[in-house]
């Protein structure tokens, strides 16, 4: 039997018989349709949607790019088993996907991209929007997707649709190889009748695997735990995407092996678990990275050992210190010359607990007094980082921070991806839940965060979900906000005023840059933005996206404000300024070293003194083999 239908309906239909069952528990893959509409995929996929509206919810975006955002955090707080798709036009539409493409596929994040492009059967040759390749006939725009794509194909005749889309949902569901999925759909084609079989209609469950260890790599793991006196586990995004919350909790209890994060980890533990001592990496504690660089193993579950984590190769000192990597990843559980332990980070964490319970195995008390009591004088110092002795001053970012974190619950979601908040967060906040802190540090995208709020608060509309934001990154892309606001989607704007990029400015300084083009001032005589703040009012900005603002001038308005979003039942916004608009944010100083090359030869004595402190941390690095 076949049905007749274009070749946009029928994968709309496709896409509503797709599910995903993990432990059990199944779910629609594909839950929804963001799209702005052009003349390349209006007519295809515009009323194909509308056809099957029934069957596939649609949202209306204003940003190419923040859709992909959206379809994003919507996967993450779906723990990967179910995302929304993302259809473009052909032209500036469709390359509008390529940073977002980029995120998900560089954070393991499953999104299904649906560009049209240009016609198939080329009747009329250029047509609007076409980039003309002389050298090739068959590339358009949409191949700048390629390289930011787990899958890529171009859909040029009816028929190749049954394949490419059958691929696309195994790489969508495959816990190794997800990420970004673009089908790019010449809008000719997509309007193109063909009798479809109707198995291809029929209802399809993608298992999600969770493999086991090999025997003998678990072998020679418990052997390596074993004889080590000083390990430590990093926790990486992995721990989250498997939902292995609870054995690594299990096996930190078991073990007394203390565990740090990375900031995809980070709330594996949470922030009041014995075991946890933070964030590790240049963002990280100075408990965590003690702890690192007097470590003999480190046992990494889920990481990607990132530059931030490992300090750009610095941080791990102790000549003997070996590694062992659990992770889903072949590629990632061979890094730093460690023992791979290729398995699903529950499974494998599962394992590697019955084993060393079986043996007795426990690191000594004297180490888990020493970070025991590291722990809590770190935690003395998020205390004083937190306290604001003059609540009616202008609040410092950790103060900020101080504030949101006395007003929630383990509920609430936080969402940061850039600027000088992920390291005052990876530092300071105090994780209540195994998915509270959502960080997206993996692309650390300026625009991500609003979007990602709407999508996790999709995927749990019952929950409180901030988007903590600077000036720099709302600049960059707040016109979700309107989005939010037609939804009805209650998400909360936390905005920081700073007066420009107080991350890189923090980083200039330091690196021989001087601060400069990272402040948003006017510009002075000599051509440096060094004047006045600009007079930009982001509040009203807000505002008039359709967004309710609360003003906060001094910490004890900010406590108040806060307290009345965290309420509210539409999209609200927090807009305080910072007392230390010159400065990165008055938090502890960066506990590891983290490598941004400096002007090997200059003639302002701001970077030849940069140089000479850059030379002395690298001499440090080393590689692990």
């Amino acid at each position: 039997m076949t049905t007749r239908l274009t070749v946009a309906q029928a994968l709309v239909r496709f896409l509503a018989a797709q599910y995903t069952e993990r432990d059990d528990v199944r779910q629609r893959l594909i839950s929804a349709t963001w799209g702005i509409f052009g003349h390349g995929n209006v007519a295809g996929l515009g009323q194909a949607l509308i056809e099957y509206s029934d069957d596939m919810p649609y949202h209306q975006g204003r940003n190419e790019q923040s859709m992909v955002h959206a379809a994003v955090g919507y996967a993450r707080q779906s723990n990967r088993l179910s995302t929304h798709a993302v259809t473009t036009s052909i032209g500036p539409g469709a390359t509008n996907l390529v940073t977002g493409a980029a995120l998900a596929t560089i954070n393991h994040l499953p999104v299904l991209l649906l560009p049209g492009d240009t016609f198939a059967t080329r009747p009329a040759d250029p047509v609007l929007q076409q980039l003309e390749v002389p050298y090739a006939g068959d590339v358009s725009v949409n191949d700048t997707l390629r390289p930011v794509s787990k899958y890529f194909d171009r859909v040029t005749r009816p028929e190749a649709l049954i394949p490419a889309a059958l691929q696309a949902m195994r790489v969508l569901t495959d816990p190794v190889e997800t990420g970004a999925v673009t089908l790019a759909l010449p809008q000719d084609v997509q309007a193109e009748a063909y009798d479809w079989p109707d198995e291809f209609f029929a209802e399809r469950t993608w298992v999600v695997r969770r493999p086991g260890v090999d025997p003998t790599e678990h072998a020679e793991a418990v052997r390596a735990i074993r004889s080590a006196k000083r390990p430590l586990l990093i926790a990486g995004g992995g721990v989250h995407h498997s939902r292995a919350e609870e054995a690594l909790a299990e096996f930190a209890e078991a073990t007394g092996i203390p565990v740090a994060s990375t900031q995809a980890g980070k709330g594996s533990l949470r922030h009041d678990h014995p075991q946890d001592v933070g964030g590790i990496g240049h963002t990280g504690t100075a408990t965590a990275d003690e702890l690192a660089r007097l470590a003999d193993l480190v046992i990494g579950v889920g990481t990607r050992y990132t530059d931030f984590t490992t300090a750009s190769g610095t941080l791990f000192e102790k000549p003997e210190v070996r590694f062992l990597n659990l992770n889903i990843a072949p590629y990632d559980g061979h890094k730093l010359g460690g023992l791979p332990l290729v398995a699903d980070a529950r499974s494998g964490l599962q394992e590697l607990t019955e084993a060393l319970q079986m043996h007795g195995h426990r690191v000594a008390d004297s180490y888990v007094g020493e970070y025991t009591l590291d722990k809590e004088t770190w935690e003395q110092r998020v205390d004083a980082c937190y306290e604001a002795e003059e609540p009616d001053v202008r609040p410092t970012q950790p103060q900020v921070l101080g504030a949101l974190d006395a007003i929630v619950d383990e509920t609430d979601v936080i969402i940061n991806a850039a600027g000088s908040l992920p390291g005052d967060l990876h530092k300071l906040w105090r994780a209540r839940s195994r998915d509270q802190y959502h960080l997206e540090y993996g692309y650390s995208c300026m625009g991500y965060e609003i979007p990602a709020a709407i999508g996790v608060k999709m995927a749990a509309p019952d929950r409180p979900v901030w988007a903590l934001v600077g000036d720099g990154t709302y600049l960059m892309m707040p016109t979700e906000i309107v989005t939010a606001v037609q939804e009805g989607i209650a998400i909360k704007l936390l905005l920081v005023q700073n007066h420009g990029y107080a991350s890189i400015g923090g980083l200039s300084e330091t690196v021989g840059g001087e601060r400069f083009g990272t402040a948003y001032r006017y510009t002075s005589e000599d051509g440096t933005y060094t004047g006045a703040p600009l007079p930009v009012d982001l509040a009203a900005n807000a505002a008039s996206l359709g967004m309710r603002v609360l003003r906060a001038k001094t910490v004890r308005e900010l406590r108040a404000a806060l307290a009345e979003a965290r309420d509210a039942d539409t999209p609200t916004c927090v807009y305080v300024e910072t007392q230390t608009a010159d400065t990165v944010s008055g938090a502890p100083p960066a506990q590891a070293w983290w490598d941004v090359p400096v002007a090997e030869t200059a003639t302002r004595a701001s970077a030849v003194k940069a140089r000479e402190l850059y030379e002395r941390h690298v001499s440090t690095r080393r590689r692990h083999l």
